[in-house]
């Protein structure tokens, strides 16, 4: 039996994880919820713009957690050159073209099963990038991928 009055406590990403988090790395909180309250599922650091070049890792790695991925959404105006599907593994994931921003991603498994991961820029330094996949991943974050990013000491290109 839980104690709802107990004071939350946060919970960090394990040393060993801040240690290994580079370009290139997804993090998802795999942790079941009874209620949805936090925005994000995960986090995922592209080494680059090329969707073609970064998203089949992402989708092999979500594959052997989540299962298999159907679908990815995300923002045309991010990336370089947006196909209309990937063939990774031998699985055709169609790619969707939403509204969502650059600092997000929508995951689909199966037809209904929907995961929301913030998207850290590829030229984010290290420690920024962890403290905003660290952040992401908490089940009770409410703050969107925009307001993480910033909070998090990401600068964006020009300011």
């Amino acid at each position: 039996m839980s104690d709802s009055g107990s004071p939350r406590m946060t919970r960090l990403l394990p040393d060993s994880v801040h240690r290994a988090v580079k370009p290139g790395t997804a993090v998802v909180r795999l942790e079941t919820t009874h209620d949805r309250r936090g925005v994000l599922d995960g986090a995922w650091w592209p080494r680059s713009r090329d969707i073609s070049a970064e998203l089949p890792a992402l989708i092999t790695a979500l594959t052997e957690y989540l299962g298999p991925i159907t679908r990815v959404g995300l923002d045309a105006a991010a990336w370089d050159a947006l196909p209309t599907r990937l063939v990774v593994e031998d699985r055709v994931v169609r790619i969707d073209s939403f509204p969502v921003g650059d600092d997000t991603i929508l995951v689909t498994r199966g037809e209904a099963d929907h995961f929301s991961l913030l998207v850290v820029p590829p030229p984010t330094a290290p420690d920024a990038a962890r403290a905003a996949m660290a952040e992401a991943v908490r089940a009770d974050n409410l703050t969107q991928a925009e307001q993480i990013l910033i909070d998090t000491g990401w600068v964006a290109p020009g300011t």
